[in-house]
């Protein structure tokens, strides 16, 4: 779905250049999400626009890893009839939820979100 998203969101931007979003917290509060800009952020890497990308936003970075590497990831899986990409998940999830890691995570995140309403996303 996030393929069909992006594509549709790729198209409406290059054709009509409308700010269509479905920001569910958005609409109901009208402050941007945390995620606010990241359909744009991933365009705009398309585009080669690494700055603008992180402008927009600068989880949109991360998503276009997560989306170019984890189908090729999966694939490979499948292929080896081996679990490296549950594997890497569950120990990431650990590491995460260590303290020393989780509390500068949600800071960045909640910095994130404050940028985003500043921009006024």
């Amino acid at each position: 779905m996030g393929y069909i998203w992006l594509a549709f969101s790729y198209h409406q931007n290059v054709s009509n250049k409308n700010d269509f979003g479905i920001c569910m917290f958005k609409q109901v509060t009208n402050i941007p999400c945390p995620s606010c800009g990241s359909t744009r952020s991933i365009i705009a890497l398309i585009h080669g626009d690494v700055l603008g990308s992180l402008k927009w936003n600068p989880i949109g970075v991360i998503l276009m890893l997560g989306m170019v590497i984890l189908p090729f990831w999966v694939v490979y899986d499948k292929l080896t009839k081996k679990t490296s990409l549950v594997q890497v998940y569950n120990q990431s999830e650990t590491f995460l939820k260590q303290k020393s890691i989780a509390i500068p995570a949600i800071i960045l995140v909640l910095l994130n979100w404050m940028w985003n309403i500043y921009k006024g996303l």
